[in-house]
Formats: C-alpha cells, structure tokens, sequence
C-alpha cells in the first residue's frame, strides 16, 4: 500500500446519508478478483443514466473534483453489506481519504486495510466542508501525523485515529506486509521446526 501521511486535494462533497456499499460499487460488478479495476463502476448509477452516458448533475461527473483524492459525505457511510470491494473502488477511483460524520464498523475497518484513511469529524465540521465545497472548489490537507484537517481558508480540525491503524498507513503497511517484517524469525523458526 502507499503510505499516507499529507493529502493535500480538492475535496469531492458527495452530501448525502447512509451511502451503502451497493451504491459505492453495484453487485454486478463484483465478479473480478482482483483488487483493481472497480473505480470505473463507483458509483455507478448514481454517475450514469441507463444507456450509460454521464449525468452531469453528479458530484464525481463534475470537471472541477477531477482528480480529487478527498470525499467527504454525511453520517453511516459505508453501510449495507460488508464487501470488501467498496473501498477498492474508492482507491481505485483515486480517493485516499474518507471524511464522514460516521461510519459503518465494517466499511471503516476494511477502509485501513486497504490503505484508505477514514476521518470522523463532528457534524457541524462536516456541514461547513459540504457547504463550503459545494459553493467552490475547496482545497484542504489532511495531516495524518499531526491528525488534523486544514482548509485553504485557514479552518483547522483534529481527529483521531488509534495508534496502531495511524502507523500502518504512515507506513503502507498491511497484516501480510507486516508479517513479512518478521520473515528472518519466520524462516529459523521454521526450520528449527524442520528438525
């Protein structure tokens, strides 16, 4: 995974509740098995009409969040069924970070597994993001050492992460690339095994 430490993007302001993760990536795209290759279809009948063209009402469809790495929504994001695709999508699609009023327990800790950082911030910090994102392009960095979010226009909020989540994405790491930094110890161990 990429390490995250600073964000620094426009934000995408998908103002809307209880996003679940049918509508993040839609059941029928779930046949791949790789981890890629799903950012096409986040969202997708939100982004598209049925013959398959744009809507250019929709948030993402917009030229001015074009390469935006930060979404950020309203309350439970994430619920509905635990699929792990979810998050693939959203990183596929190019976000790295996930600012909500609330998450689903399940789509927040796939978030961290898959190397996307969720941020909890209260709801009138929230409002003030979706309104202020809304009326221009916003700019904001999120720091994930200093746990803080900053806008363009000065605004400052904190957040906290445990620590153990907060160092494996300040160093990319996932449970297998972690394990692998005991390879030394796996491998005399295994072969004390062997005798």
């Amino acid at each position: 995974m990429k390490p995250i430490k600073e964000v620094t993007s426009v934000i995408t302001p998908l103002d809307r509740v209880n996003v679940d993760t049918d509508q993040i990536i839609p059941k029928q795209f779930l046949k791949r098995i790789e981890r890629t290759g799903f950012g096409q279809y986040l969202f997708y009948h939100w982004r598209f009409n049925d013959d398959g063209i744009e809507k250019a009402d929709f948030v993402l469809n917009k030229p001015e969040y074009k390469n935006s790495e930060i979404l950020v929504a309203r309350e439970n994001f994430g619920c509905g069924s635990s699929r792990e695709h979810a998050p693939w999508a959203l990183g596929d699609f190019g976000f790295r970070v996930v600012i909500a009023a609330s998450f689903a327990d399940i789509f927040h800790n796939n978030c961290f597994k898959n190397g996307i950082l969720p941020i909890q911030l209260k709801e009138s910090e929230i409002n003030e993001l979706l309104q202020s994102g809304k009326e221009r392009p916003l700019q904001i960095t999120v720091n994930l050492e200093s746990e803080t979010v900053e806008t363009e226009d000065g605004k400052t909020y904190s957040f906290s992460i445990d620590p153990y989540r907060r160092q494996m994405l300040l160093n990319g790491w996932d449970e297998i690339a972690l394990t692998l930094q005991l390879d030394d110890k796996i491998s005399a161990y295994e072969k004390l095994s062997a005798k």
